[in-house]
């Protein structure tokens, strides 16, 4: 192994592993505040209202944070983002023991989370951007693949500290732990080596910069489908994955084992799937691996919507796991192939705005239709329309034809 290829490899681990501890923070946080606010509250609309305040502005700002990925060094955007958000945090942490009125505190933590939400916005687009430039375009997959195992396991360990802090200790200690991680992180990030980005200003105005982002985005007939059936793929996975408690709630009973045992069986299958795409890489076409990772998905869908027994549902959600990461590692290693490295900030930031749009407008649709249809169907239905969307995207021959020719 010569000393190039062992440079690029040290950097990015360390890279990921600087992501993974600001990420475990961050994921501590947000766990610790939506309990916190169940439990002082037992209110929808206020659940409801830090769910929309933990989207909402990461969508917003993303068409303007994928310019800023492309303008400036994107190694200090995520600096920045990074330290914004343990600002606010730790402001925060100072905050709360002069505050005695509870109403107060809960209206804190919405501003702080409107201000994370901004920052985690902020950072993605620069995040996804940087990995190729430290990581070959042979070994993105492959990459990705290690990337979403470690971050499937930082996602589970996360949740599961913030509930043993929030029963033997308070919310404050939870801010100050994720204050911790981020310093760790940036820490860390400060010492990776990242290669010089050609930077794009021209004098032109972000807005019109990213009036451009969008016109390449939806110009590239390989992109451009590849954000709609991502994001599509986001919004059909709602019924299936993010009602996955409600459904298991109905049909297996409220038990804490039940609810426990879906989340494990998720987690399991991410990590997996990340572990088969670092070692398998995919197949050559990436434009297939989305298409029998979608398939799969929808496949799963149906069969979890006519399980009648636990133990076969728990198996149909580990496989779920793999193919979800198999889904989005293809998406996100296709976008960073296959993008102009001049652009990859502003169709990430469209990416992001993806997943952060079409996630709440799914649990908007879905989830008052729960309650007027059966979830069963719902999950049915869901997954004959995933099908369909894998058909499209495995027979589109314009797809396939725009990914060999930029192969």
């Amino acid at each position: 192994m010569d000393e190039k290829q062992t440079n690029w490899k040290s950097q990015a681990m360390l890279f990921l592993i600087s992501q993974c501890i600001t990420l475990f923070g961050s994921t501590l946080v947000q766990m610790a505040i939506v309990w916190y606010v169940t439990i002082q509250t037992s209110s929808g609309v206020w659940v409801a209202a830090f769910t929309v305040c933990s989207y909402l502005p990461q969508f917003l700002i993303s068409f303007v944070a994928g310019v800023w990925a492309d303008r400036h060094s994107r190694k200090k955007l995520i600096i920045g983002a990074d330290s914004l958000i343990a600002l606010v945090t730790f402001l925060m942490v100072l905050a709360i023991p002069h505050i005695t009125d509870k109403t107060i505190i809960l209206y804190s933590l919405l501003v702080m989370s409107v201000i994370r939400s901004f920052g985690a916005g902020i950072q993605t687009p620069a995040v996804n951007a940087v990995i190729p430039q430290l990581v070959p375009e042979d070994q993105i997959m492959r990459f990705n693949g290690i990337n979403a195992t470690m971050q499937s396991v930082v996602q589970f360990a996360a949740p599961a500290a913030a509930g043993v802090l929030l029963t033997i200790n308070t919310l404050s200690s939870t801010l100050i732990i994720d204050t911790a991680t981020a310093i760790v992180g940036i820490g860390l990030l400060s010492a990776v080596i990242i290669p010089k980005q050609a930077i794009q200003n021209k004098g032109t105005s972000v807005f019109l910069d990213m009036k451009i982002g969008i016109k390449y985005t939806l110009s590239d007939k390989l992109i451009g489908k590849v954000l709609t059936v991502y994001g599509l793929f986001i919004f059909l996975c709602v019924p299936a994955g993010f009602l996955s408690q409600l459904f298991v709630s109905r049909v297996y009973g409220e038990t804490y084992w039940y609810l426990t045992a879906v989340e494990l069986a998720g987690f399991i299958g991410m990590v997996a799937g990340g572990i088969l795409m670092s070692i398998w890489g995919g197949f050559k076409s990436r434009v297939t691996t989305m298409s029998v990772g979608l398939i799969a998905f929808g496949s799963l869908a149906i069969g979890m919507g006519l399980s009648k027994q636990f133990a076969l549902y728990l198996t149909l959600m580990i496989i779920y796991g793999v193919a979800i990461t198999m889904v989005q590692t293809a998406t996100t290693t296709l976008i960073q192939e296959k993008a102009e490295m001049s652009m990859q900030g502003r169709v990430f930031g469209l990416l992001g705005a993806m997943y952060s749009g079409f996630l709440p407008v799914g649990m908007a649709i879905f989830g008052p239709m729960a309650d007027e249809i059966s979830l069963q169907w719902i999950m049915i239905g869901s997954g004959i329309a995933l099908i369909a969307l894998s058909i499209f995207v495995g027979t589109n021959k314009e797809m396939r034809l725009s990914y060999h020719i930029k192969n």
